[in-house]
């Protein structure tokens, strides 16, 4: 019998990614002038105020205020109307020198030796449904949102959008896992305020569905065009009026969107978030690492489908060990842990060894705080940072290096693929 799933995401003006954006501005910041920076930034926004907290071990200093507001001014909170704004907010650092019992469980005599920056388990995924193997429904609500904030920035074809939204996507799929139509589509969008109720709510019906959708659809793949019909359940702004919003309408805090910063409910999360914390901090760079793992697993047709786990102690450099779940759909004779054990062959998971093979200490951080940490663009952009006292760097750096397919034939030649 088919079966429903359904993945949401968040817009940038979220409140939650409004911290995490902030959060991750500050990791680049340190990172760009001090690329051994240690750095684990929590950023709360609310009414009108910032909060940063904080531990730091750098030999930089920055001007926080200066980053969080720049970062609040981008996003595009810039209006006094929406009780936050980045010219006007109140801006508090809280943030100190990282613990001592902290630093002695990571940094080794020679870096190769590093420690792991906490415990736990980290997860990555990948399917072959979409072309940047990632969950079809979390895809789409990633799609929708990006669109509707080019929309808001043009500010032609829909002029009345604000920063705040969320998306969310229901995929009908067939009983062996094959996408088949969508089912529903969520879109709640903050928005000014206009003299009649009705009138606001039936216009912005009207322009998601004849405008927003017809311009994410037009980017996608063909095969994933046929799966927009009439029949798709539109609900938009269901609870009707979304004027109040931003960290205006809610507190946001940094990390508190793993899933929509992950696989949307597919696979697993270990539990730990991503933003604003340097790539020594397992969460993070072992999250990244066990994506890269899936992809090129997937694409070099081990399985459609993989979910790779590994796990960590805090100050010991080996893994506790890798984990791998195929689902099933492994087209050759070989177990799981067939596959594991060759996987941690294939792929060094010490610490250090992820930093440098997927070059995590650069300032690479900012465009992932929002839209997903996974499945994005790999690609090389051109970043410039300034300090206080007016040392300016500008650096290329290479932006989600996970999701190179730099390790298929790698990986076809351990499999003998």
């Amino acid at each position: 019998m088919a079966y429903l799933f359904t993945s949401e995401s968040v817009s940038e003006g979220h409140p939650d990614k409004v911290a995490d954006q902030i959060s991750d501005a500050l990791i680049d910041n340190f990172l760009a002038f001090d690329k051994d920076s240690k750095v684990a930034c929590e950023t709360l926004v609310t009414t009108g105020q910032v909060i940063l907290a904080g531990e730091v071990k750098s030999h930089t200093y920055l001007d926080v205020q200066k980053i969080a507001r720049d970062t609040i001014n981008k996003i595009g909170y810039t209006k006094g109307e929406y009780m936050f704004d980045g010219n006007s907010c109140g801006v508090l650092s809280a943030i100190h020198e990282q613990s001592d019992d902290i630093n002695r469980g990571v940094d080794r005599a020679t870096k190769e030796q590093q420690g792991a920056g906490d415990q736990g388990m980290m997860f990555g995924y990948a399917t072959n449904e979409t072309e940047n193997f990632m969950p079809l429904a979390l895809d789409l609500s990633h799609r929708i949102l990006i669109e509707l904030a080019e929309l808001r920035r043009e500010n032609k074809d829909i002029t009345y959008l604000r920063p705040d939204s969320k998306s969310q996507v229901t995929i009908e799929y067939s009983d062996d896992n094959i996408p088949q139509r969508i089912d529903a589509i969520v879109v709640s969008t903050q928005h000014d305020d206009f003299a009649d109720d009705d009138t606001m709510l039936a216009k912005i019906r009207k322009d998601i569905v004849d405008i927003l959708i017809p311009r994410v659809v037009a980017k996608l793949p063909e095969n994933l065009q046929t799966l927009f019909n009439s029949d798709i359940k539109y609900h938009i702004n269901p609870t009707g009026k979304f004027v109040i919003g931003g960290p205006h309408g809610d507190t946001g805090l940094t990390g508190r969107k793993i899933i929509v910063d992950t696989y949307g409910g597919k696979g697993a999360h270990g539990g730990g978030a991503f933003s604003g914390k340097d790539p020594s901090k397992v969460d993070r760079s072992a999250a990244y690492a066990t994506r890269h793992i899936a992809k090129n697993l997937v694409a070099a047709g081990v399985a459609d489908e993989v979910l790779v786990q590994v796990s960590y102690a805090i100050g010991v450099v080996e893994p506790m060990g890798i984990f791998i779940n195929t689902y099933g759909t492994c087209p050759f004779n070989m177990t799981d842990g067939e596959i594991a054990e060759i996987v941690s062959k294939v792929f060094d998971m010490r610490p250090f060894a992820i930093e440098e093979r997927l070059k995590l200490r650069a300032p690479i951080y900012s465009e992932t705080a929002a839209y997903g940490h996974m499945g994005r663009k790999n690609e090389t952009v051109t970043k410039t940072f300034s300090q206080p006292y007016g040392e300016t760097i500008t650096l290329d750096v290479e932006l989600f290096t996970w999701e190179k397919l730099d390790y298929v034939d790698k990986v076809k030649a351990a499999f003998s693929l």
